[in-house]
């Protein structure tokens, strides 16, 4: 049960030079003193005995069990010998320097949930449903810490939040890897989602985690092709292919949304600079792409906007943009906003709903979902919508909204 550090990673840089992780387990077993009676009947809760213990290559962590010590950069809760240790020389660093320290403190809390699952003997279950009950205890900390009850984390912003769920999407697990790996840990999505359940829902939720009843998106490749492109269409396949089922998922679902039948939607790209005429464009992605209300059209920058989103993240980076400027025609021609926070999650519930489309259809009939292309979504909403953007929203609260539509459907954005 081990959090390994992000993949190529490239050279450590040098942290804040603080110990940020010990003061993080002391405020994560803060929180376990007060929430464990609840889960354990009344049992007091209690802190590991092994200690903590932070490690680089000349100064190893002590032997866990039969295992000897070596360096890898990683963090992990040693069962036998009831001890979190951590590498203080390369994964804490990184993560401090490239996502903040609260990333940090929920890598030090998922750790502690193992303990935890120990404590309350939740460890008969598949690994990849262990880990992410690991990180939905993360996130039912994190949500102790965002009520202002921490001693190590104060005044914790939407901004911060945002870093620490960009960081869970470098350490998720490679795409394609199956949830039946005994290593697994699971993709951004799933682990995101975990992340979430414990911060709106709380640990006792957490400790219902099951095989049955955790909603697991992890899949390996089906083919050797698929594995070896990754899962992407090339970026003028995937353009063409994408908006077209987008088109027609939306002749079928606006319907059932509105009762009224869905106009086809006229799609402008353009290249950058040089966008199509429109007096009050409901704007995504930073102005690059929009809907036209007055005109009834869609309009996004193919020579660099696009591009970029397929060669820095997957294609369907452009399938969420295309999912973005959908949703948001669907809202605006039912008459319903996009702009405050209440609109722009409708409109990510929207495009998600077409996404549990993509995801649940049978083969043959169709673009589907790849390995990845979950985590290529969320990697999208990240780019664009950080906090102090826009609508006000996080990028947290934007994937909850998606991840609704991708888990229930257009049922789930109807209420």
């Amino acid at each position: 049960m081990r959090w390994e550090t992000p993949r190529d990673p490239g050279p450590a840089p040098r942290g804040s030079g603080g110990d940020v992780a010990t003061p993080a387990l002391r405020d994560v077993e803060r929180f376990w003193s007060a929430a464990y009676p609840g889960l354990s009947g009344g049992q007091p809760f209690a802190p590991v005995s092994g200690g903590y213990h932070p490690y680089t290559r000349r100064d190893l962590p002590p032997p866990c069990g039969d295992e000897r010590p070596a360096y890898q950069p990683n963090a992990f809760y040693c069962p036998a010998g009831d001890f979190i240790a951590w590498d203080a020389e390369t994964l804490v660093p990184q993560l401090e320097e490239g996502f903040g320290p609260l990333l940090v403190g929920v890598v030090m809390a998922h750790e502690y949930g193992h303990a935890v699952q120990s404590r309350l003997k939740l460890t008969e279950q598949p690994t990849v449903v262990l880990e992410q009950q690991a990180d939905c205890f993360a996130g039912a900390w994190t949500a102790d810490v965002l009520a202002g009850r921490s001693t190590a984390f104060t005044g914790v912003t939407p901004a911060q939040l945002d870093n620490t769920v960009a960081g869970l999407l470098l350490l998720r697990d490679e795409p394609g890897t199956s949830a039946r790996n005994p290593q697994a840990h699971g993709n951004a999505f799933d682990r995101i989602r975990a992340l979430q359940d414990g911060v709106e829902k709380g640990a006792g939720l957490c400790a219902g985690y099951r095989a049955g009843n955790v909603p697991v998106t992890e899949v390996p490749f089906s083919t050797a092709e698929e594995a070896a492109t990754g899962g992407d269409l090339p970026y003028a396949e995937a353009i063409d292919a994408l908006s077209r089922d987008a088109q027609a998922y939306w002749g079928r679902a606006y319907p059932r949304l509105t009762g009224q039948p869905w106009q086809p939607l006229r799609i402008e790209p353009f290249r950058a600079g040089s966008p199509p005429e429109c007096p009050a464009p409901d704007a995504s992605a930073g102005g690059s792409a929009f809907y036209c209300p007055g005109a009834d059209f869609i309009a996004f920058d193919t020579a660099r906007l696009a591009p970029a989103l397929y060669g820095r993240i997957g294609d369907n980076a452009v399938g969420m943009l295309l999912g973005d400027l959908f949703a948001r025609a669907a809202q605006a021609r039912r008459g319903a906003g996009t702009q405050d926070r209440k609109g722009q999650l409708a409109v990510d519930c929207l495009a998600g709903s077409w996404t549990s489309d993509l995801l649940t259809r049978e083969a043959g009939t169709g673009i589907r979902l790849s390995p990845g292309d979950l985590d290529e979504a969320v990697a999208a909403l990240l780019a664009f919508g950080r906090a102090g953007e826009g609508s006000g929203t996080s990028a947290f609260d934007r994937i909850g909204a998606y991840r609704d539509g991708v888990l229930q459907g257009l049922d789930g954005c109807m209420g």
